[in-house]
């Protein structure tokens, strides 16, 4: 994996939370598909990285692609620019053999992550990091969506909001490695309107 920063200088490389039983979906999607976590650009950071690039660079933007749900019962990054989910949960249906909720890519998500830029006035190469949940299937293609559209300098966080899940012990399983929250950094469960997504926003 490549590291880099526009200053071009190197950087240094638990709380579990109850969540609506409708993020099941997107949990299960995560878990069962194969890790897609290289981009095209090959650029990541850690969430400490991330959080340290945007202190170095005020231009910086923070992108979550999470669903609106899910930013709900586990906490929002402070920095974030921008919210657009990159697949929803579907709440009109439940497949049955599943066993959960089924999830769709949000359709939209281009043109509304482009709508997002440009009202920001983002230049083609500005710092623009990427963050799901763990870093795995979302945040990695939402990466390469954004770099198709002209942006050089697109990082997927490599540990996401949440971070990882431990392996051993009585907490097995809760997401309390790594990732935004983990680390000790702004969060909280208090939502930016002005960058909170929705669906009607983008309506005229």
């Amino acid at each position: 994996m490549h590291h880099r920063f526009s200053s071009r200088t190197a950087l240094p490389v638990a709380i579990a939370v109850t969540v609506a039983m409708s993020l099941g979906s997107i949990a299960q999607a995560q878990d069962d598909a194969s890790a897609y976590r290289e981009t095209k650009l090959g650029l990541y950071v850690t969430a400490e990285e991330a959080h340290e690039l945007m202190q170095e660079e005020s231009d910086a933007i923070l992108i979550d692609v999470r669903d609106p749900i899910e930013i709900k019962f586990t906490g929002f990054a402070e920095p974030t620019d921008i919210h657009v989910p990159w697949v929803l949960a579907d709440r009109t249906q439940f497949d049955d053999d599943a066993q959960t909720w089924p999830i769709a890519r949000n359709p939209n998500f281009e043109a509304q992550i482009r709508a997002e830029l440009e009202s920001l006035g983002v230049a083609d190469d500005t710092p623009i990091i990427v963050m799901c949940r763990s870093g795995a299937t979302r945040s990695a293609p939402a990466v390469d969506v954004v770099a198709e559209m002209g942006y050089s300098d697109v990082y997927s966080m490599s540990d996401g909001f949440e971070g990882g899940q431990l392996k051993e012990g009585d907490s097995a399983g809760v997401r309390a490695r790594n990732g935004w929250r983990n680390a000790g950094l702004p969060w909280s469960y208090t939502i930016n309107p002005d960058v909170a997504w929705y669906e009607g926003k983008y309506e005229d």
